[in-house]
């Protein structure tokens, strides 16, 4: 059940009973609910944390007006699971070539633009990669670039499938009936960096233009009829069909490099494919507004969805239950507790090591960042959101990559 915080405009429910709320992130609530334009009430899923504008775990419902930093600029990012006819006793004991296989198949970490050397993009564009970026993504684009150059045109196919760096990730799991699940987290890319960053920008330069003075300047908006609003919702909505593709076409490519080193098997028929960082038209409390979910999952009756914990940690499947005061919303993971560099500072390797015993992935110091430590209780965020979602699928990773 929902909490009420205390806000000095606007209202806030809040879905944390049992999980930190941080000052900072409070502070960004109730800047964000005293918005004139704001529907009814924020939404606030138990993951919630401190953001840039708009926090992390929020569900910001808005009337003719769409705050691009609410979105963010991993636009479109959001989960992929598929089960398969796999078991763990389908499983050597050592899952290493099994990891290597996959970090093979799909690029990632670090990009540098598709260039010679970058682990992170390809730089021969598979064949199906090349058609799925013609059939959908290239004319859209391209008449994007027409109508705003500034946003200079990358190598944006070259990342089309490819998985990125920080919290995303590529897994194998167990179910609580040891059937493997393959399950994956990215979402747009550098182009979607580009773009969000771009008009982020642009909406801050219309405040300054219409002389209006806001709490926080990242809180910038367009408001409909004004002259970016409908070059932004083309621009966003290109960015999430691109994420969606990009996972995709990375589940392909792992499926295949299990077909290398696995036995032979089938995918069920059922692939959840969510956003999670995304806006859309919906229609909630008498009228038709914009959902910006950040960092939260629609879960509407009977929604699939993708609740992932830290590595280590525990993941879930999950149907939504369609509450409306959650505007049919569920949180989109565990929740950061520390920043990444709080993290690097106070843990260790060998801490990393401990926490992740029992799963096949990288234990460096480049991913301490990651540690489950750094992230809030997994069954602490899945308690208070009880009203929310009902588990379907409670995983375990065996095998993560990251970037």
């Amino acid at each position: 059940m929902y909490t009420h915080v205390p806000a000095p405009k606007g209202l806030i429910k809040a879905w944390i009973d049992g999980v930190p709320l941080e000052d900072r992130a409070a502070e960004q609530l109730r800047n964000l609910a005293g918005l004139p334009f704001i529907h009814s009430h924020v939404a606030v899923m138990p993951d919630v944390h401190m953001g840039i504008g708009a926090t992390v775990g929020s569900v910001v419902p808005t009337h003719k007006a769409i705050i691009p930093a609410a979105v963010g600029v991993d636009i479109g990012c959001g989960m992929m699971a598929v089960q398969t006819s796999l078991t763990a006793n389908d499983l050597p004991d050592s899952l290493l070539a099994v990891r290597t296989a996959i970090e093979v198949a799909v690029p990632h970490g670090r990009t540098h633009n598709g260039g010679k050397g970058d682990r992170g993009a390809w730089h021969d564009v598979p064949v199906a990669t090349g058609e799925r970026w013609a059939a959908g993504l290239a004319a859209p684009y391209a008449a994007i670039l027409e109508k705003h150059p500034k946003l200079g045109k990358g190598n944006d196919v070259n990342h089309l499938g490819t998985l990125g760096t920080g919290n995303h990730f590529i897994e194998l799991c167990l179910d609580e009936a040891d059937n493997v699940w393959i399950m994956l987290h990215s979402g747009s890319r550098g182009v979607g960096n580009r773009f969000g960053s771009y008009f982020i920008e642009l909406a801050q330069k219309e405040m300054a233009r219409f002389f209006i003075t806001l709490p926080d300047r990242d809180l910038a908006y367009f408001a409909e009829g004004t002259e970016h609003f409908n070059d932004y919702v083309e621009a966003v909505g290109w960015a999430q069909a691109y994420a969606r593709t990009n996972r995709e076409l990375m589940m392909a490519a792992v499926v295949r490099a299990l077909a290398s080193e696995l036995p032979p098997f089938t995918l069920g028929e059922t692939a959840v494919n969510c956003h999670h960082n995304y806006v859309e038209r919906e229609h909630h409390f008498g009228a038709n507004v914009w959902v910006t979910r950040k960092g939260a999952v629609r879960a509407r009756v009977g929604d699939l969805g993708i609740i992932p914990g830290s590595m280590g940690a525990k993941s879930f499947i999950v149907a939504g239950k369609g509450n409306p005061e959650s505007f049919c919303s569920c949180s989109h993971g565990a929740g950061r507790v520390m920043s990444r560099t709080a993290a690097k500072k106070r843990y260790t390797v060998e801490d990393q090591i401990r926490a992740t015993e029992g799963v096949e992935c990288r234990k460096d110091a480049d991913v301490i960042d990651e540690i489950p430590m750094a992230y809030k209780s997994i069954d602490a965020v899945m308690a208070a959101q009880a009203d929310l979602v009902d588990i379907v699928h409670t995983l375990r990773q065996v095998v993560c990559v990251k970037g």
